[in-house]
């Protein structure tokens, strides 16, 4: 068991096994693949993928950039060489899928345009499609903020592109401004994810 813990890939391999088998009891009991059992998997996949997300995001904002500037000079490139780069893969994949999985689960749901227009194709008279729909769009703008503005910013601030002490020091603040940005909606996004499900279904 230990050696099978020790590899992160191991590790999801056989977590992915796990989870396989649970949704094939669940089509087993439910006894369809319609569209409400796989609705049920692209939540379950939003949601992974959500999780992964937004826990990096919160590791940026609460450890990271907190605990940068308390860290000795000759212990930074192990942050900046190393953990970041690694942290920061995870972190816009985790975003790409995110976004992706909730796309299709909104289609799926039949609710996409009325969530999109956040209720106007109805007359703003469906409450649930313009409270998800501003879910929808903030986080829409926070994995726009991530692709065109944080890991651009964070390869210049890594080294991982070329730029001087000046641009290096710019993109560290740029990205650390956007990243606090996505904090700052990330709030207001989750109650709507999580609160719209359970007041109206």
């Amino acid at each position: 068991m230990a050696g099978l813990l020790s590899n992160l890939r191991n590790t999801l391999i056989v977590a992915f096994i796990l989870a396989l088998v649970l949704i094939a009891g669940y089509e087993i009991h439910y006894g369809s693949m319609d569209a409400t059992f796989w609705q049920a998997v692209f939540r379950f996949l939003h949601v992974t993928f959500g999780i992964l997300w937004i826990g990096l995001l919160y590791y940026f904002n609460f450890v990271q950039i907190r605990k940068m500037p308390e860290i000795p000079a000759e212990l930074k490139p192990a942050i900046s060489k190393f953990i970041a780069p690694e942290a920061l893969f995870w972190f816009r994949w985790a975003a790409l899928f995110t976004w992706v999985m909730g796309v299709i689960l909104a289609i799926n749901r039949g609710y996409f345009m009325q969530a999109v227009t956040l209720g106007a194709t109805e007359g703003f008279k469906v409450p649930q499609h313009s409270f998800i729909g501003v879910g929808m769009w903030l986080a829409t703008v926070m994995f726009i903020n991530v692709w065109a503005f944080i890991w651009p910013a964070q390869k210049i601030a890594l080294g991982l592109v070329e730029g001087d002490a000046d641009a290096k020091a710019a993109a560290t603040r740029k990205a650390m401004l956007f990243s606090r940005t996505n904090t700052l909606l990330s709030i207001p996004m989750l109650a709507t994810m999580t609160m719209n499900q359970t007041i109206f279904g």
